[in-house]
Order: structure tokens, then C-alpha cells, then sequence
């Protein structure tokens, strides 16, 4: 099992990139192999000063990065040499099995979909985040902000791509597919969500549960949570803010505390061909860690692979 990650992406790497790298390596037994990608100068001083164990690492020098405010389509063809571009070039040609980065965004997204590229029948990948629920489990939601304007078909798909990650990565047994709307009754909501509810209702790969409303989402009521990618990236900020604002007020609560994203590490691109990781910009040592270990499931449960099964047997049947 080979994991690359990109050591320069994020506000505070690669110093927090190495960290992680750190601890993953002390809690973690099973045989794999890090490539960290970066200038390796830089990274060679770090992993000194931070006494990394030698031995299940080793370094892809990369002499360039993409800048947070760069743009990700010019910076990934001008910038050959970052190292978001090398990462995903050791993934396209099989040198790693997983790409991780916590840099910019939307240069990730480019290189998932132009490097990787779909799997076959998935038209439009989806990024889905932990929701923690208030009995102390977690649920997905999907989709928070890759895919704002949406067809009911994509609502389906990305209901089918998140109940095999719940499934196989967070282990819940045939997954509740709720769709998030304005009313529970059947018919409520607009166009999209009312299009959308009948592919879902007729999809015999769900467990679907109907409408869910958004007092819903933190309840124990849907494992899976399907919307647009707009309105997922509203609850995710709501949800993150949520976190911020119990922590400056020095509010001690323990639903509230799971709220804090470094306990997950990054979020899934769900729909391509390979394991890609995203992370957020302001990750420090214990995201880049839970973002190795969610890579390293995803690998180990061969997500991937369960994935273009499922489509392709939908492919069948249509």
C-alpha cells in the first residue's frame, strides 16, 4: 500500500504535514509506504528536527507549489513541477494508490477529474463530510460544494456513491439514504428535490428513507444525506462555525467538540477512478494524520473498486 501526500499543501506545511506523518507513523503498525511530496530540502530539515522513524517513508521532491490563489486549471499546467501535479501524476501511473492534499482546492478537483478522471458511469464525482449526529455516531452528507447546480439524476448518483462509503469506510450496515427537503411528505420541495425523490424511491442499490428536513441532519434519522452541492456547503460552514464559536466562548460540550474537522481529516472525492483525499486549508498535524487513515481504508476496504461494481451492474439493469 503506497499513500502520497502533498507535504506543501495548507496554511501551515509543510511543518504540520510532517507532523502528522509523525504520528501516523507511531500509532500505526501496518505495513505501507508514505511518499511525501515536496521541496525535500525543506522537508529533510523538518523530518530532522522532528525525529521522524526512518524506514516506511520517503521523499518525491517537488520544487514547486500551487498557491491557495492561484488559479487550479493554469497553475496545474504552468506548475509541472508542484506538488499537487506530481501527486496526482504518481496516482494516474500507478506509483501510489492514494493522493492526499489539504492545498488548494480546486486544483485538486481539476486534477481528480483530468488525471484520474471519472469512473465509468458516475457523470459527476460528489465530496461528502462527516456530520456528527447527537447519540455519538457520525453520518454523510453530500454533496457540500463541488457540484452547486445539480440534476435529480446526480442527486441519485451521489446517493449511491455515499451509502458504499458508509457502508465500507464508516460501517454501517444497509446505510438510510435520506434526501434533504423542505417537508418529509413525498411531492414537497422543488423541482430538483421532487425529480430527484423518485429516481431515489426506484433505486434498489438504497435504503431510502424519503425526505429529511434540517433540524434532521444532526439526528440519528439518515445515514446518508443527499442534497446540492450549494446547500451542502451552507451546512457545512453552519457546521464549522458551530464548532468555532463553542471554542472561543470556551464552551465544553461533547457533540459540540466532534465538530472540530481535524478529528476526520480530510473528505472524500467520491466517483473517481482512484482514492483522492482533500483536506482543509487550516490542517494541522492531527488532519493530516485522520486524512492517511482515511486514505488507508479506502484502500484496504477497495472502495474503488466496490464503486464501478455498483455502477457497472447499474449500467446493467438500465
Amino acid at each position: 500500500m503506497n499513500i502520497a501526500l502533498d507535504m506543501m499543501g495548507g496554511d501551515f506545511a509543510p511543518l504540520e504535514a510532517v507532523k502528522g506523518v509523525k504520528e501516523f507513523l507511531q500509532d500505526n503498525k501496518e505495513q505501507l509506504q508514505l511518499l511525501l511530496v515536496g521541496d525535500e530540502a525543506l522537508l529533510q530539515q523538518h523530518i530532522k528536527d522532528e525525529a521522524v522513524n526512518e524506514g516506511s517513508w520517503k521523499i518525491v521532491h517537488a520544487p514547486q507549489m500551487i498557491e491557495m490563489h492561484e488559479h487550479p486549471t493554469k497553475a496545474l499546467k504552468e506548475k509541472t513541477q508542484s506538488s499537487i501535479a506530481i501527486g496526482f501524476h504518481l496516482l494516474a501511473t500507478g506509483e501510489t494508490d492514494a493522493f492526499i492534499s489539504a492545498g488548494n482546492t480546486g486544483a485538486m478537483m481539476v486534477g481528480a477529474l483530468f488525471s484520474i478522471k471519472n469512473i465509468e458511469g458516475v457523470s459527476r464525482p460528489v465530496i461528502g463530510a462527516y456530520m456528527p449526529r447527537e447519540d455519538g455516531s457520525l453520518g454523510l452528507l453530500a454533496d457540500v460544494g463541488l457540484n452547486a447546480d445539480c440534476k435529480p439524476e446526480n442527486l441519485d448518483q451521489f446517493a449511491l456513491l455515499g451509502s458504499l462509503f458508509a457502508e465500507h469506510i464508516l460501517k454501517i450496515q444497509n446505510p438510510k439514504v435520506g434526501l434533504i427537503n423542505l417537508r418529509e411528505e413525498e411531492g414537497k420541495g422543488n423541482l430538483l428535490t421532487q425529480a430527484a425523490y423518485n429516481l431515489l424511491k426506484k433505486n434498489t442499490q438504497l435504503n431510502f428513507i424519503g425526505n429529511i428536513e434540517g433540524r434532521d441532519i444532526l439526528l440519528h434519522k439518515a445515514d446518508v444525506m443527499i442534497c446540492d452541492g450549494f446547500t451542502g456547503n451552507v451546512v457545512l460552514k453552519l457546521a464549522e462555525s458551530i464548532h468555532d464559536i463553542t471554542r472561543r466562548r470556551k464552551i465544553k460540550d461533547e457533540h459540540f467538540d466532534r465538530f472540530n474537522f481535524e478529528m476526520y481529516g480530510g473528505v472524500p472525492v467520491l466517483g473517481v477512478a482512484k482514492p483522492v483525499i482533500i483536506g482543509h486549508g487550516i490542517s494541522h498535524s492531527t488532519a493530516f494524520k485522520n486524512m492517511i487513515v482515511t486514505a488507508q481504508k479506502m484502500i484496504s476496504s477497495q472502495l474503488t473498486e466496490k464503486i464501478k461494481m455498483s455502477f457497472a451492474s447499474l449500467h446493467k439493469t438500465t
